[in-house]
C-alpha cells in the first residue's frame, strides 16, 4: 500500500502518518516545509510534475492541504483581508492541483480522501444536521465548500472520492485542545460565553481509524460527518477539561472579550 499526503505534516497528517508507518505502508507527503525526521518518509514540494509521477504508484490520495484556520498561535488568529484570503487560496490551489495531477496520470489512485469540517453548515445553533443539511452562509462555510469543490470531478476518472466534514479534533499532540487548556493550567479557564454553544468533537484516534475504514472500505463514497456520536455545550466540555486537567472553573470568558481581541475568528469559539 502506497499513500500520498498533501499538508501531511499538520495534526492529522502526522497522526495518519505514525499509524501508517507501522503497517509498513509508503507515505509521500506533499508540504511546503516537510522537516522529516523519518528516514521512511518521502517527501515532496508542490510541483505538478512530481505529483503526478507519485499518484502513478499510489493507492490513495488523501488532501489535508490548507493554513491553519486557528492560526499557529492566539495572535495569529484574527482574520485579516490578507489571511482570510490565504486561508481559502491554499485550500483551493491545493485541491487543483491534485485534480489536474489525477487527471494526467496514467494509472489513477482508487481513492482521493478530501478534507473539510463541520462548518460547511455554518452556525445552526442547538439544530442537528446531517451530510444531506445545506451549507452556510458565513466564511467558514463559503472554505468548506470551496475546498471540496476543488477537487469534484475525479469521480468521472474512475476514482472513489470521500469528503470528511471533521468536527473538532481533539489531541494532546497540537490543534484545539492545547489551546483550549492553556488557561486552565494558569488556573485562568472557564466556559465561554453563556456556554451554551455546541461543540461536536472527534478524537485523533477515531479519525486515523476512520480514514483507514474509508480507504479500505470500497462501499464508502460520497459525504461523511466525521464527529463523536454525542456532542456537548461548551459549558460541559469546560467543566470536563477542568476535572480532566484538576483545576478548578474560576471565570468566564466574556463572548465580547473575545470578540474585541478576535474579531471575526471569534466566531469558532462564541458560535457552535
Amino acid at each position: 500500500m502506497k499513500i500520498l499526503i498533501a499538508g501531511g505534516t499538520g495534526l492529522i497528517g502526522s497522526a495518519l502518518t505514525r499509524a501508517y508507518l507501522q503497517n509498513d505502508t509508503q507515505i509521500t507527503l506533499i508540504s511546503r516545509s516537510p522537516g522529516l525526521t523519518d528516514s521512511r518518509l518521502k517527501a515532496i514540494p508542490w510541483d505538478l510534475d512530481l505529483i503526478t509521477r507519485e499518484i502513478n504508484s499510489s493507492n490513495a490520495v488523501i488532501n489535508l492541504a490548507g493554513a491553519s484556520i486557528a492560526g499557529s498561535n492566539p495572535l495569529a488568529m484574527r482574520w485579516t483581508v490578507k489571511r482570510k484570503s490565504t486561508i481559502r487560496s491554499s485550500r483551493i490551489q491545493s485541491g487543483e492541483m491534485l485534480r489536474q495531477a489525477i487527471q494526467r496520470s496514467i494509472h489513477k489512485p482508487d481513492i482521493l480522501i478530501q478534507a473539510s469540517a463541520i462548518g460547511y453548515y455554518g452556525n445552526t445553533g442547538a439544530l442537528p444536521v446531517d451530510e444531506s443539511s445545506p451549507p452556510g452562509e458565513d466564511f467558514l462555510a463559503e472554505v468548506c465548500q470551496a475546498w471540496e469543490k476543488s477537487t469534484s470531478g475525479v469521480e468521472e476518472l474512475g476514482v472513489r472520492r470521500v469528503i470528511v466534514r471533521l468536527g473538532l479534533v481533539l489531541s494532546r499532540h497540537g490543534g484545539l485542545l492545547p489551546l483550549l487548556s492553556l488557561p486552565y493550567k494558569f488556573f485562568l479557564g472557564g466556559p465561554i460565553g453563556n456556554g451554551s454553544q455546541s461543540m461536536s468533537w472527534i478524537h485523533i484516534d477515531d479519525v486515523v481509524q476512520s480514514f483507514t475504514h474509508f480507504i479500505n472500505e470500497p462501499r464508502t463514497q460520497a459525504v461523511y460527518n466525521l464527529t463523536a456520536p454525542s456532542p456537548v455545550n461548551n459549558k460541559v466540555f469546560s467543566r470536563t477539561l477542568a476535572q480532566t486537567l484538576n483545576r478548578p472553573i474560576w471565570l468566564t470568558m466574556p463572548a465580547w472579550a473575545l470578540e474585541i481581541l478576535l474579531g471575526e475568528a471569534s466566531t469558532l469559539a462564541v458560535n457552535g
